[in-house]
């Protein structure tokens, strides 16, 4: 029975890896100044802030006993880190999670 793991691996990775390949080829013909791109890029930010608005104001677990100021201060000061760092991902979300973290320490 010890074939049985890498067997299960090798048969998730190679239907995995048909949809990887068939998505880059079809990925290098899509024009990304169509109107189908923009749509489709619209739709996943939109579920993407979704999500996060979800986890801001609904949170659930350990995250649900942090101060809803708390979240949403330090969602909005990772946002305004974003817009004047010149759209940097990486300093909003660093800016986010330490207020976050350096909040939660303070709070006990």
């Amino acid at each position: 029975m010890s074939w049985s793991l890498p067997v299960i691996i090798l048969a998730a990775a190679a239907v995995s890896d048909v949809w990887r390949v068939l998505g880059a080829l079809v990925s290098a013909r899509i024009d990304e100044n169509s109107t189908a791109f923009r749509l489709v890029r619209c739709i996943a930010t939109a579920l993407i802030a979704a999500i996060l608005a979800r986890l801001v104001l609904y949170p659930t677990g350990l995250l649900s006993e942090i101060p809803a100021s708390l979240r949403v201060g330090s969602m909005a000061a990772g946002f305004a880190a974003y817009w004047f760092a010149g759209r940097s991902m990486v300093l909003g979300t660093l800016v986010c999670e330490a207020l976050l973290v350096v909040g939660v320490w303070w709070l006990g």
